[in-house]
């Protein structure tokens, strides 16, 4: 028997084994949400690896029930509505986001460029608000995206919460370079991490997109912190005077957060 049908939980109740229809249903929308757009019953099951009779009953059902799409002709398929639904209410119960808006706003106005937060998951971070720019010059970027830790400010920020060999055991083995400025080297993220301890904040040097350098900062209502804050500016338009207001402004928002999500 394996570890998760022997393993006993508190309370004294035996943990059920996976319920593989329900690891498979997780494992397709989450392909889904990966790779937007209408997608083949045979690339899915080239990815995916599951047997091709099953994965279209699954992907049937899912249809009927609302949590994937269907093209014209029945053969492609991709995320549905009702995914939507549920993520949105994730985003709308969270206190944190709720609590954290007014700072959002406030940081926004005081810097005029996009502000972002996100939330640590597993090698990612998740955005889960975001305030754009007041310049016609300006990123975008959507709530629930999910970008690799190690190449934003916002995840640099929230890797250097936890000790080193906590980041080490986070991170990949390989690390993605999402850009040409990208760090791939573990050791050598875990260098700059010592730095951002240092002096409180992280960098983003073109490492996630190109022309564009972003500073972020944990909120550190919990240790090792799970949000963080982040400003992102187009390079073009960062000066040394702008770059000292972003960075005071994340200082600022930072300890405003602090407080009212200290009871989070």
């Amino acid at each position: 028997m394996t570890t998760a049908e022997t393993a006993e939980p508190e309370g004294g109740a035996t943990a059920a084994a996976p319920v593989k229809s329900a690891v498979r249903t997780v494992l397709l929308l989450e392909h889904f949400a990966a790779r937007p757009g209408l997608h083949s019953l045979a690339d899915i099951q080239s990815d995916l690896s599951l047997p091709k009779s099953s994965l279209y009953m699954l992907l049937r059902t899912l249809v009927n029930l609302g949590w994937v799409e269907t093209d014209a002709t029945g053969t492609r398929y991709g995320i549905g509505v009702r995914a939507l639904l549920v993520g949105s209410s994730y985003i709308d119960g969270d206190e944190v986001v709720a609590a954290a808006r007014p700072t959002l706003d406030r940081l926004s106005d005081d810097t005029t460029e996009t502000i972002h937060l996100a939330r640590l998951d597993g090698a990612s971070v998740v955005y889960l608000a975001t305030r754009q720019s007041q310049h016609y010059l300006r990123p975008f970027t959507r709530v629930g995206r999910r970008l690799p830790v190690h190449s934003t400010a916002l995840g640099k920020a929230l890797l250097a919460t936890h000790t080193d060999e906590e980041v080490r055991r986070l991170l990949p083995k390989r690390l993605e370079a999402v850009t040409e400025h990208t760090i791939t080297d573990r050791e050598r993220l875990v260098e700059e991490l010592a730095l951002v301890r240092e002096q409180g904040y992280a960098v983003d040097r073109e490492e996630n997109t190109l022309g564009l350098r972003c500073f972020g900062v944990a909120v550190p209502y919990r240790t090792p912190a799970r949000d963080a804050v982040s400003c992102s500016v187009p390079v073009a338009r960062l000066t040394p005077g702008h770059e000292r207001v972003i960075k005071e402004a994340l200082f600022e928002a930072r300890d405003r957060l602090s407080v009212v999500t200290r009871r989070m």
